[in-house]
């Protein structure tokens, strides 16, 4: 297997229910490169937080081995951002405060990252919120806060686990597009982007964004498939209404309802 920023070899996680264990994840092998847009897609259960957790150092895996920019993950990493499904915004502390609280957590001055945080909403259109409590923006507006949050200390992983997932479709398109263009799709080439490891259930969503798309299989959890997403960047909304774009979505469907298995082996 090739060596890229993140490497998963043979991992499994096995925790333990009332009931007895239960197998979450099982052989679980993949390499992601540096700047790298990878999306995780499967049925509910299928262990795709989990894994994104084990990535992060938060779980510990029970079986296998997972490295990151070449060094063994055994406990949480510091150079990663993550963005979940809820923005989780500490509701008494104004945007901008919160976009700043992983510079308090990592004991930094966040006065020397205040102008980068205010670039940052910026940046994502929210110049002028950064006063605002949470509840004074839409859940759209919160998540972009949470981007930012998550960039403020400029990782070169960010793991993000259906961060659009709550949102409606029309703000979650928009949302995908901001993405793109914060990632730096337009003006970066791909050894100078983040290396994004997503989470989604949305099969469209995943063609949309991503440079590969991962299926996995039914719990316990397996690499099904692994599709190549070789549409043209940036990617536009009219993409979506092309033959290739329908093509992918289709095999994909087709990989994660166990029809066909179709796509590059690992």
């Amino acid at each position: 297997m090739t060596k890229g920023l993140i490497d998963l070899d043979r991992v499994g996680m096995t925790y333990q229910a009332a009931s007895g264990p239960v197998e979450a994840l099982a052989g679980i092998s993949a390499s992601i490169g540096a700047g790298e847009f990878v999306s995780l897609v499967g049925p509910s259960g299928c262990g795709k937080s989990t894994l994104l957790r084990i990535v992060a150092g938060l779980r510990p895996a029970t079986t296998g081995t997972i490295t990151v920019a070449g060094r063994t993950v055994t406990q949480p990493i510091p150079d990663i951002g993550m963005v979940f499904q809820a923005p989780i915004l500490l509701k008494w502390r104004s945007i901008l405060e919160n976009v700043l609280l992983p510079a308090e957590l990592a004991g930094k001055d966040p006065g020397k990252l205040r102008p980068r945080a205010e670039q940052l909403l910026d940046m994502a259109g929210l110049g002028g919120f950064g006063a605002k409590l949470p509840r004074e923006l839409s859940g759209g507006m919160q998540q972009r806060a949470a981007l930012c949050r998550a960039l403020l200390l400029d990782p070169p992983l960010l793991l993000m686990d259906e961060p659009f997932g709550a949102l409606d479709a029309m703000t979650r398109d928009d949302m995908a597009l901001e993405l793109l263009r914060i990632w730096g799709e337009k003006d970066l080439a791909r050894e100078a982007r983040k290396t994004v490891l997503f989470v989604t259930h949305s099969i469209p969503e995943a063609v949309f964004l991503s440079d590969r798309v991962i299926v996995m299989s039914a719990r316990p959890g397996r690499i099904a498939a692994d599709f190549r997403i070789d549409l043209p960047r940036p990617r536009t909304v009219e993409l979506r209404a092309s033959e290739a774009f329908g093509k992918l979505n289709l095999e994909i469907f087709r990989a994660l309802t166990g029809k066909t298995i179709v796509g590059t082996a690992l």
